[in-house]
């Protein structure tokens, strides 16, 4: 198998975009698997004509034709000649897909849609941190490795004070990360506060490339952990991550934490593991359309035994991969119930550089379970308690592990 996985490595980018774009010209005839459109739409028009707009690709494209059992027209009728700004357009906008009570379907302004674009080509120019809104403080919770901000010694936990002098207190995530991306090799200066103590940092910006994929050996077991399938370099990096893990004799597949990201991607991994023309996962659409997709020979014969790690986090992507192989058996589940994600959005670009994400179908397993609001059981049950936490310690990890010693001994 090193060989074969070797020759498509060389070719992995171009087998990944060859995946995306198949499935992207079957969208002339299946637009429930075009999630990928992703392009920013630069026209220009007014606040109103967005909002109406809007209105139409929901009324067109939304996956439940009764609109969570509303008339749709009285938004458009009560919005009709009252917006004047990009605010009024943003408020009006969001109140009406919240009315839709759909979690997933929302609206994105220019910068979120920017951010969200960024995500998907998994490049960037900044200092290489993430950060979350900590009840009001802007606070740092990862510090990539190899970045500028790694190189200026930030650490997990600081909290941003100010960038270029502009306090982040008050500012939306967006608003902050904003302030901190720029041009490459520019440079942004940041105050953080450290254990009461406030430092002051110049740090330049580079292009961040985030890795979704990461993998290593230890003996006979390899490890892959996909951190997310929002990536177009996912399915390449998985491909090295195979390389990498080729001489090993089982494998640990880690989706714990991973809530999701592009279905192409989803089925291109299960495609990798499954036999040809087997059903990956059935996607049904507004008003019962119903599309099946099936496996298709990758050239890559992976005939290892596999544990899964899933928690509740393990969600969408995560569980139409962790679904598939468990519904063919053709791997383990470990961990605790997934989150329950099974509906399908579809990213639809809008004027003004904007965008809405757009809930157009739902996803069933291979077996016809459906994952929304349910999850999938894992096989053996395992959790991880505080205390496993403050000791470093992963009761999952060392059970996926022990399962998979047994499942490779009887291989034998």
């Amino acid at each position: 198998m090193g060989r074969r996985i070797k020759a498509i490595i060389i070719l992995s980018a171009v087998i990944a975009t060859l995946f995306v774009v198949k499935y992207a010209f079957t969208t002339n005839h299946n637009p429930l698997l075009n999630i990928e459109q992703n392009n920013i739409n630069k026209t220009k028009i007014s606040p109103q004509r967005l909002f109406d707009q809007t209105w139409q690709v929901i009324r067109n494209e939304y996956y439940d034709p009764n609109f969570n059992d509303q008339y749709w027209l009285r938004w458009k009728r009560h919005y009709n000649g009252k917006i004047k700004t990009t605010d009024d357009a943003k408020v009006a906008i969001e109140t009406m897909v919240a009315s839709l009570n759909d979690p997933y379907s929302r609206f994105l302004s220019k910068e979120e849609f920017a951010e969200q674009n960024s995500s998907i080509a998994s490049k960037f120019s900044g200092i290489g941190v993430n950060i979350v809104n900590d009840s009001g403080k802007i606070r740092i919770i990862n510090v990539l490795e190899n970045t500028p901000a790694q190189f200026a010694d930030i650490k997990i936990g600081d909290i941003l004070i100010s960038v270029d002098d502009k306090k982040v207190s008050g500012m939306s995530l967006a608003e902050v990360s904003n302030l901190v991306k720029g041009p490459v090799n520019t440079f942004v200066n940041i105050n953080i506060l450290r254990d009461d103590e406030i430092l002051k940092k110049k740090i330049i910006r580079k292009e961040i490339t985030i890795k979704t994929v990461k993998s290593s050996v230890q003996d006979d077991i390899g490890y892959i952990q996909i951190l997310s399938f929002i990536s177009n370099s996912t399915p390449n990096e998985f491909l090295e991550a195979l390389e990498n893990t080729d001489k090993t004799k089982g494998l640990i597949i880690d989706l714990r934490g991973n809530t999701g990201g592009l279905l192409p991607n989803a089925v291109f991994v299960s495609n990798l593991f499954l036999e040809n023309g087997r059903k990956i996962v059935s996607i049904v659409g507004r008003n019962g359309y119903h599309y099946d997709v099936i496996s298709e020979d990758s050239n890559v014969d992976i005939e290892k035994p596999v544990v899964i790690l899933v928690d509740n986090s393990s969600a969408s992507a995560s569980e139409i991969f962790s679904g598939a192989m468990k519904d063919y058996k053709r791997a383990k589940l470990v961990g605790t119930k997934t989150f329950g994600k099974g509906m399908v959005q579809k990213i639809i670009s809008l004027p003004n550089e904007t965008g809405i994400n757009l809930t157009v179908a739902k996803y069933l397993t291979p077996a016809g379970f459906d994952i929304n609001k349910n999850g999938i059981a894992p096989d053996i049950e395992e959790k991880i308690t505080d205390e496993d936490i403050l000791e470093k310690r992963d009761p999952q990890y060392d059970k996926a592990k022990e399962l998979l010693e047994s499942m490779i001994s009887l291989e034998k």
